[in-house]
């Protein structure tokens, strides 16, 4: 496997552990109201990039590592304002968030270099 395998593959576990993460986040685990909230609405944003990601598309790739920063700031701000299972969930969400993101950035840098070669 090569770097760019590698990197296509980090970015599609941490864009669908963060899909899952989201969901059950605002649906069960910590929602900020019980029984969920609307806030589950926000993973709606992270399923339009998946199909280019799955199929390894570079300029989704690049787009995608813009949107995937919304996420981190969620994250940020959730992690510096909530305590207890929110701020552990708003923790990993930083961490998938970031994950996807440095391989989003290196997986299009990387697949340039090798259409040029």
């Amino acid at each position: 496997m090569n770097k760019t395998d590698a990197l296509h593959n980090a970015g599609i576990a941490s864009l669908i552990a963060l899909i899952f993460l989201c969901l059950t986040w605002e649906l069960w685990l910590a929602p900020l109201r019980p029984g969920g909230s609307a806030l589950v609405f926000k993973v709606l944003p992270l399923l339009l990039p998946l199909p280019g990601i799955l199929r390894g598309r570079r300029y989704t790739f690049q787009w995608s590592s813009m949107l995937i920063l919304l996420y981190l700031t969620e994250g940020v701000v959730r992690f510096m304002s909530e305590n207890g299972l929110s701020a552990i969930l708003a923790g990993a969400e930083i961490a998938l968030a970031a994950g996807f993101f440095f391989s989003a950035v290196f997986y299009a840098r990387l697949s340039a270099s090798a259409k040029r070669a």
